[in-house]
């Protein structure tokens, strides 16, 4: 199968989706493309997907990262950022998130090169970029993840975990206080016309205000 694979071309934006593949074809798969790859990987039971990105979406990622990263700088919490990390559960999912943190167990997992969700709690927060639709809620759901953000067309949504599935809300649990759903998506777009450093600045500079006037 690895052979196939290595045969295909998948243009970036499009998905590619494999039937009938076993966990150890996964794990094999894994393995043999490494880390250092193009496409992202999702499995649920049986069912693989393969996605590359739109240089659109990367760009999305990693400044929405960057404002993230800024938001707990700010707020003097410690956070460990595990980026696009595969984590499985029990030979049944797995799934690449373009980008996770964790927070509130920040010490749990620190210091730790590997993550083992049967031992180790799951990111605090992941988040999907959906610019060419690729999201996996019920995959989240099943690894544990308690808050998912979506951000879709120039909007975000914040989903957190409740029972088995994910419920929309006005605020993060991660933040309560803060109109990160109106707020967020405003500084991404005004990334792409200001330039990436001006953008995080200014919202720094928002967050410390959030601080005074609280």
């Amino acid at each position: 199968m690895l052979l196939e694979l290595r045969r295909l071309e998948v243009p970036p934006g499009q998905r590619l989706l494999l039937r009938d593949v076993t966990w150890q074809e996964f794990e094999t798969i894994l393995d043999e493309l490494g880390e250092h790859r193009g496409a992202r990987l999702a499995y649920d039971q049986g069912t693989l997907e393969m996605m590359m990105p739109l240089p659109e979406h990367e760009d999305d990622k990693e400044i929405i990262g960057d404002l993230i990263k800024a938001l707990l700088e700010e707020l003097d919490m410690e956070f460990r950022s595990l980026g696009s990390t595969t984590f499985k559960k029990a030979q049944t999912q797995g799934l690449e998130p373009d980008q996770c943190f964790y927070i509130q167990h920040e010490a749990v997992i620190r210091g730790k090169r590997r993550i083992d969700l049967a031992i180790d709690p799951p990111p605090d927060l992941a988040i999907e970029i959906d610019v060419t639709s690729r999201t996996h809620p019920s995959i989240y759901a099943a690894l544990g993840v308690p808050e998912l953000w979506q951000f879709d067309r120039g909007t975000l949504q914040i989903n957190i975990l409740r029972g088995d599935r994910y419920e929309l809300v006005a605020e993060s649990p991660n933040f309560p206080g803060l109109p990160l759903a109106e707020v967020l998506p405003r500084y991404l777009a005004e990334s792409k016309t200001i330039g990436r450093n001006r953008t995080v600045r200014a919202f720094r500079q928002w967050v410390r205000a959030q601080g005074e006037r609280g």
